[in-house]
């Protein structure tokens, strides 16, 4: 080697090894933030208790000095039971379409904290995180004492988004509710452009009431005088006490429908499942109020109209929200051919959402199933097909499609109330799982962020999902059509060999941790000699669906 390339060559390895000395440094600053977050959890539950010295919400935004600019800022909020994220998600994609700087808040998050505050779309970066987070938390450090204690995780996580979205300056803050409404840590905002309500449910019954009415009175109190409101189509009970409480207010209420896919022009939502064109209408409803009340009415939608605005379109059809109907091919067992092993992600948690989740399942697999088919009959396209495609397309005609259910559920959840209308969903549209995995989360209650380890499977406790098993063998005992053969064979040896990683009993298995459970899906496949093509629902949990994420991607 020359004098030179050794010059060159020791130039690289000096800059290589700054290189990974900045990332460790960036990793190491990243994770003591996350340490100090995680000092905030207070209980296992990462909520609030309702009305748990709220007011002290207030004193918090003053300390932050963000009394002024909350005061200006232009909200749009957002509560319910479920698909109140994804609203808010349709909302900010038409809003950004539309030419505005956004921000967006929303919870939980998934793989990263991050993922709650986006901006113009975008998940806020690590570098303006850091410098955003260590402002408002050594801030409050100093000025809380005994009786304004540090506030607990939920209240400094939408502290910091107003803080970020108070300081990038953004044209609309969309803020999805965390839990309930009245006594939200978002509720501390007194003067928002517009309301919405999503679908309500039976969900957080110990803290929000055992009635779709105290349920509804806790979501009906982000309603602020002056500021309109939407909703769509609710119970009865629901609808009452929504009304209600808008006519104490004096607030204009209005029912929105589901959206008419027409009105996209043979394009398609970005957010998969029937269930969405009820968000995207009341999505829409709220993105045209904001735009007509801040004073871009040119750009608003028309109800009359038979045609939605451009950036209206392209809003609902390119918005995107991970674990919410998403489906992701595991491309550990076959870069080449990734379709054996298929996980189908989705947060569902109550039991309206675990019906709309049984029907998209049910129906991507159908679209799964043909999609193969038609592969099968085309030409590729030369009009001659290679021996490689014709044999390819006959392992395909060959492999049996297997469902199987990967679940966990908050131990506040009755999975007696969220495990029967899925089963009873799915079989009424021709899918039956044919064996079930239980599992506990990966991610723990006591930590925030990527070092949030499981602990070792020896101490995991595993009572509740026993116990959860029990409640599907029971469902699964009554549901004479579903098939305890066929191509639910193919699965028998490997679950007899289950035992190693879980405790196995009929066609359902008790893992001690999510990898082990993955690792058998996939030696599933693997020692299946290729001739199975599993499609996995994974659901009950937000945190499970971020836990196989984190796994699988």
């Amino acid at each position: 080697m020359n004098p030179q390339d050794a010059r060159e060559l020791r130039g690289h390895l000096v800059t290589m090894v700054e290189g990974n000395e900045t990332l460790k440094d960036s990793q190491m600053a990243y994770e003591e933030a996350l340490d100090a977050l995680s000092s905030l959890i207070v209980n296992r539950r990462r909520c609030d208790k309702s009305g748990d010295q709220f007011e002290l919400m207030f004193e918090y935004v003053k300390m932050l000095d963000l009394e002024e600019s909350m005061s200006q800022m232009k909200v749009i909020h957002v509560a319910g039971t479920k698909g109140k994220g994804s609203t808010c998600t349709f909302t900010e994609s038409i809003l950004r379409n539309c030419g505005f700087r956004t921000g967006l808040f929303t919870s939980p998050h998934l793989i990263d904290i991050r993922e709650r505050f986006r901006l113009d779309g975008i998940d806020i970066s690590e570098e303006k995180f850091l410098t955003y987070f260590w402002c408002c938390y050594n801030r409050l450090k100093e000025r809380t004492s005994e009786d304004i204690p540090m506030p607990h995780l939920f209240r400094f996580l939408a502290l910091l988004a107003f803080k970020i979205f108070s300081d990038e300056q953004v044209d609309v803050a969309i803020l999805e509710v965390g839990l309930g409404g009245t006594f939200d840590a978002t509720n501390v905002v007194q003067a928002p452009i517009v309301c919405g309500i999503a679908s309500l449910g039976y969900d957080h019954m110990e803290l929000l009431g055992n009635t779709l009415g105290e349920i509804a009175s806790e979501k009906a109190g982000i309603f602020k005088r002056g500021a309109p409101a939407f909703t769509v189509f609710q119970p009865d009970e629901a609808m009452r006490v929504l009304k209600d409480k808008a006519s104490q207010l004096d607030v204009q209420l209005t029912v929105v429908p589901s959206l008419d896919p027409e009105l996209l022009h043979g394009r398609k939502l970005g957010l998969e499942g029937e269930h969405q064109y009820l968000n995207a209408g009341l999505a829409v409803a709220l993105s045209s109020t904001w735009l007509h009340r801040s004073g871009h009415s040119e750009l608003s939608y028309v109800e009359q109209s038979r045609s939605l605005p451009e950036q209206f379109i392209e809003g609902l059809t390119t918005a995107s929200f991970e674990g919410r109907a998403q489906i992701v091919p595991d491309r550990y067992t076959d870069v080449e051919c990734p379709d054996e092993l298929v996980f189908y992600l989705d947060g569902a948690h109550s039991p309206e959402s675990m019906e709309a989740c049984g029907r998209w399942f049910s129906a991507a697999v159908r679209h799964n199933q043909l999609g193969n088919l038609n592969h099968q009959s085309e030409d590729n396209g030369s009009g001659t097909s290679s021996n490689k495609l014709q044999g390819y397309d006959n392992d395909e005609a060959r492999k049996k499609s297997v469902q199987v259910l990967l679940f966990n559920c908050m131990a506040v959840r009755d999975p007696q109330l969220l495990l029967p209308p899925l089963i009873k969903t799915c079989a009424n549209n021709g899918v039956n799982f044919k064996k079930a995995l239980f599992v506990p989360n990966t991610s723990v209650f006591n930590k925030v962020g990527t070092h949030g380890l499981p602990e070792t499977d020896e101490q995991v406790d595993l009572s509740w999902q026993f116990h959860v098993r029990r409640i599907w063998e029971d469902t699964k005992q009554c549901d004479k059509g579903s098939d305890s053969k066929g191509t639910g064979a193919v699965l028998e040896e490997e679950s007899e060999k289950s035992e190693v990683g879980g405790k196995n009993c009929g066609n359902s298995t008790v893992f001690s941790s999510l990898p082990l459970a993955i690792k058998w899906l996939r030696d599933s496949v693997l020692q299946q000699n290729r001739s199975v093509r599993l499609q996995v629902l994974v659901t009950g949990s937000l945190h499970l669906v971020g836990d196989v994420l984190k796994l699988i991607k």
